[in-house]
């Protein structure tokens, strides 16, 4: 998981490699990000070899294709994950957000876009995940809302309490990341996650650790 936030260096812009296995979404893509003078895309990559030897041009992010031919792009993101723990990665997919999204973030991405919304939001996916965020559509942070709030465990009152952070701690939690994960991934400090955890347990009358990662787990299971 990211251990800080991977925004570009003072005085540069932040490089960008895309994987994708279609040349007119690269392409097209490359075009718009380096209209932007804050972006600069590095290199593009067709497959998950290609991507992994485009990591020289040292990348602050990675926008990832799920299907790239034979090679799957979770497998991918896990190996980016795995050795390269810095770097924002934000899958950009046909794949409907409600099945895959979540899937993406337990394999070590920040984010989530679907292709058919990226003209009008790739931009603000971007700059959340540089940021160190985690970016998801209006629609799936809806849909974690409502099952969050229909969880048996909680009252309506006390989720509508959850901070937005406290909210992403606990969808953490639920999709199975430790304390120190979370804390990497969020580009905050273990005390603060640990905080926010306290605060989620009081929130939602939850009165140890192993009965709020029972519920988040219960909670991401039910959705």
């Amino acid at each position: 998981m990211p251990g800080k936030s991977c925004s570009s260096s003072p005085g540069r812009p932040a490089r960008v490699l895309i994987v994708d296995d279609h040349p007119i979404v690269r392409e097209g893509l490359a075009h718009l990000l380096n209209m932007h003078e804050e972006l600069q895309v590095c290199c593009t990559a067709s497959s998950a070899e290609e991507a992994l030897q485009g990591m020289v041009c040292e990348p602050d992010m990675a926008i990832v294709d799920l299907s790239l031919h034979k090679d799957s792009g979770l497998d991918l993101v896990r190996t980016l994950r795995q050795h390269h723990p810095e770097l924002a990665i934000l899958v950009l997919s046909m794949h409907d957000e409600s099945l895959f999204a979540e899937r993406a973030l337990r394999a070590g991405a920040n984010g989530y876009l679907m292709k058919l919304e990226a003209t009008e939001h790739i931009m603000s996916a971007i700059q959340e995940v540089l940021a160190g965020n985690i970016y998801l559509s209006a629609a799936m942070h809806g849909r974690l809302a409502r099952a969050l709030t229909a969880s048996r465990n909680a009252t309506a009152g006390s989720v509508a309490s959850l901070s937005e952070r406290e909210f992403e701690v606990l969808h953490l939690i639920g999709l199975g990341f430790g304390t120190r994960e979370i804390a990497r991934k969020l580009n905050r400090s273990i005390k603060t996650v640990e905080a926010h955890q306290a605060n989620i347990k009081e929130k939602l009358d939850i009165h140890s650790g192993k009965a709020l990662i029972r519920f988040a787990i219960q909670w991401i299971e039910n959705q």
